[in-house]
């Protein structure tokens, strides 16, 4: 009989092994949540062997009362995820576009927690399915905190957040046969909207399936305003490029981890970190004034839209580093509440339209998950907060006395000068009124990525993946999203897929 060999355990496989090394020395009795000890945990208390359980049993009802509400309503999306802390330092002076504290002197340091995640699938969905990447950072700065709330993509699929929630939708259960993906939704909903070109093209590269949360790039993908000491404005957006180099798992691949290993990514991440191999990110800014907004040849706050590195150069700021896993991944992670709005003095935001949305619903889907006073919890509580919201289910920090009113006689806080000299003046005009810009021109980045930055294999791969999910829809909307999304990009590419699609049929191809 051949000699097995040795299976060799990671970290994460280890974790309570550690743990119990660490505390071998300590002596804990059992308690309630209240702190009250248990003089035996085994069993529950009963009138004689077979006799009925007594409603007095303490332990048992202490212990199943809490059971039934461990899990708050998962997020929408961004279900599944994984996430770990660390820092952010600054390696070059960037104060001339912005005043924000984290930047102020070259060697400074900024505690962050970062969250990775999918942004489809519920949260029991394999780390390796085709999708966006969730790339978030919250900064622990000392004018409260700062959140980076992006993507490992530069684009996304739409652009106004009116028809986010509908996008949203095809990419979730069909709602009859409770079963993901439809690719009826899927593709009937991007062949409508051609806006989702871009994104589709990036979605179904090669880098639609990173190896690991540490082998890929994170983006803020919006653009957000810098105000500097002097309060001249500037544009920018937030690239995030991985020191670990880009590295992505093919389909065939990925199909196979997602049975053997559903949460693929997080054990990675988990073991990259306990092993002392910190994965880290160069942070770089793209700079746009508003003279050169204003004589953009495409809109720059258009989420559909980059910014063209030979217009804008990357700009390099600092590097972040995560050194340290969760404690307990229930309390820093799964409560772990990002949100575009939480900005600070030298950060303010564009007329994105996604992104004012977001301003709004990332605040109310937090106060649906995990009650009004969500910022309170350790992981997402700022190093001081002076205002005057008080109360509310799971107050935990109620301000001591201080006057929950203003203005007040009572030395409650003020108006901050340094914010308020800090906030920009942006002049405003138009009619209000609703203007669809989805039919902007949706194709020529789209074209750029797939003529220029792709080689013959990885176009090669790109439509053999979108092939692998046209081929699953209904002729019509194969023939459309054809028609509407990839003719226009590139003719070769729309008459590759028509002769995968529809081998039987005759084309006229011109070239």
């Amino acid at each position: 009989m051949p000699q097995m060999q040795k299976f060799v355990r990671d970290p994460a496989a280890k974790q309570l092994q550690e743990y119990a090394a660490k505390h071998e020395d300590d002596e804990k009795s059992i308690t309630t949540n209240f702190g009250n000890p248990i003089g035996y945990k085994d069993a529950s208390l009963t009138v004689g062997y077979h006799g009925p359980t007594l409603l007095q049993d303490v332990m048992l009802l202490d212990e199943l009362s809490h059971f039934t509400k461990e899990r708050n309503p998962e997020r929408v999306v961004h279900a599944k995820g994984s996430g770990a802390f660390g820092y952010f330092e600054v390696t070059h002076d960037i104060t001339k576009y912005t005043a924000a504290k984290p930047f102020m002197e070259i060697g400074k340091k900024t505690p962050i927690a970062m969250r990775f995640s999918t942004v489809a699938g519920e949260r029991g969905y394999p780390d390796t399915v085709r999708d966006v990447r969730g790339f978030a950072i919250k900064f622990y700065t000392e004018d409260g905190i700062w959140d980076i709330v992006g993507n490992n993509t530069p684009v996304f699929f739409v652009k106004d957040a009116a028809v986010f929630a509908s996008f949203i939708h095809v990419m979730k259960r069909n709602p009859v046969t409770n079963l993901r993906p439809d690719y009826d939704m899927f593709w009937d909903f991007c062949s409508l909207r051609p806006e989702t070109t871009h994104q589709t093209f990036i979605t179904f590269s090669d880098r639609g399936i990173p190896r690991s949360y540490r082998h890929m790039h994170g983006y803020g993908s919006h653009t957000y305003g810098f105000v500097n000491g002097d309060g001249k404005f500037h544009w920018v957006k937030y690239h995030f490029r991985t020191n670990q180099g880009i590295k992505n798992i093919l389909s065939q691949e990925a199909q196979q981890i997602a049975g053997e290993d559903p949460d693929y990514h997080t054990r990675d991440l988990y073991n990259a970190i306990a092993k002392g191999d910190f994965p880290s990110w160069d942070f770089y800014i793209q700079v746009m004034t508003p003279e050169q907004a204003a004589k953009s040849a495409y809109d720059p706050f258009d989420l559909s839209k980059v910014w063209l590195f030979a217009d804008y150069p990357l700009i390099p700021v600092g590097r972040i580093v995560l050194n340290k896993n969760s404690s307990n991944y229930y309390a820093e992670i799964e409560q772990l509440a990002m949100d575009v709005a939480h900005l600070i003095p030298g950060i303010d935001i564009s007329p994105d339209r996604m992104l004012q949305a977001r301003m709004f619903a990332y605040r109310d889907t937090h106060q649906y998950r995990l009650g009004p006073n969500y910022s309170q919890l350790s992981v997402n509580m700022a190093y001081e907060v002076h205002n005057f919201n008080r109360d509310g289910y799971g107050t935990i920090y109620s301000q001591g006395g201080a006057p929950n009113y203003h203005p007040n006689s009572f030395e409650g806080p003020e108006n901050d000068k340094r914010a308020l000299a800090l906030t920009p003046v942006i002049p405003l005009q138009g009619e209000a009124k609703r203007i669809d810009s989805g039919n902007d021109d949706n194709y020529t980045q789209a074209r750029l990525l797939y003529q220029r930055v792709l080689n013959d294999e990885e176009r090669e791969r790109l439509a053999e993946n979108l092939v692998d999910w046209l081929k699953r829809t209904a002729s019509p909307i194969q023939k459309r999203a054809i028609e509407t999304m990839f003719d226009p990009v590139d003719k070769t590419l729309g008459d590759k897929l028509r002769r995968a699609l529809f081998p039987n049929e005759e084309f006229h191809i011109e070239y």
